[in-house]
């Protein structure tokens, strides 16, 4: 079972650019922690001020990595965040491989 991560960040007017370039730093390193299994951030094609982060982790304690690594502390935590309107966060835990799944 892994452990998935959304997130929808909003960011304050005028803040746009700051937001995406450290979006953008985060990206590479993040993939490449050891418990994350995917991680894609996306913007909204009708509000640039709008982020949304789709992420799979091996299991929360990945997670609970990522949102403590120096990548995370120093863009997240110390560029982006202080820059949101609002930020959401949902947690999901999977159950099972797709192909294992019965048609909706």
């Amino acid at each position: 079972m892994a452990f998935v991560v959304t997130a929808r960040w909003t960011v304050k007017e005028g803040h746009e650019r700051e937001v995406e370039e450290a979006i953008l730093g985060l990206v590479q390193p993040s993939r490449a922690e050891p418990g994350n299994l995917f991680y894609q951030a996306n913007r909204d094609v009708d509000d640039p001020r709008v982020f949304f982060f789709y992420e799979v982790y091996a299991d929360r304690a990945g997670y609970e990595a990522h949102g403590a690594s120096e990548h995370f502390e120093r863009l997240g935590h110390g560029t982006a965040i202080p820059l949101l309107e609002s930020r959401e966060r949902r947690f999901y835990d999977t159950y099972g491989p797709l192909e294992e799944r019965a048609p909706c």
